[in-house]
């Protein structure tokens, strides 16, 4: 059990915030398995601010890039041999890309690529649910450390400095 409970507040934060996206995203026919993917990301690009930052960059990057296969079929032609072109040169962008501190999370880039292309290009729907991804990553990863913190016997807020007497 002590293996478990460094994880129980994130577990529980996940866990709710997963119910409660799946619920809300199928009522309002948003694409729930996007925003999973781009959760995902959150953490996998280290979490915080800065996995925020780079998780949500590098997936929008990936989307715009995706898109602009997309037009590049719809222009030049529909053809196998155009499509295998077009994803070589996207997959050397994302790479390089890499070099841009905020997109240097190449697996970002090639999600949001990846997810424009499971949703048969639907840009408007795969940014929404990339925002609302990247966006529960950061509250679930705040509520569980909140949530942890009480399940460890921590106050969760900040304790002010005593003053020393003057001598």
């Amino acid at each position: 059990m002590n293996g478990i409970k460094p994880l129980l507040g994130i577990g529980i934060s996940v866990g709710v915030l997963a119910g409660a996206w799946t619920f809300a995203s199928v009522e309002l026919t948003l694409i729930t398995w996007v925003a999973f993917v781009a959760w995902a990301c959150f953490f996998a690009a280290g979490g915080g601010t800065t996995g925020l930052a780079k998780g949500l960059a590098a997936n929008l990057a990936g989307v715009f890039w995706g898109w602009v296969i997309s037009q590049g079929l719809d222009t030049i032609s529909g053809s196998t041999l155009a499509l295998a072109l077009m994803v070589t040169i996207v997959g050397f962008v994302l790479c390089v890309e890499a070099a841009l501190p905020l997109l240097s999370f190449i697996p970002g880039g090639f999600a949001g690529t990846a997810v424009f292309f499971g949703t048969g290009f639907d840009l408007g729907g795969v940014v929404v649910a990339v925002v609302a991804g990247a966006l529960l990553g950061i509250v679930s990863e705040k509520l569980g450390a909140a949530l942890q913190s009480v399940i460890d016997g921590r106050s969760h807020a900040p304790t002010a400095p005593t003053a020393t007497p003057a001598t």
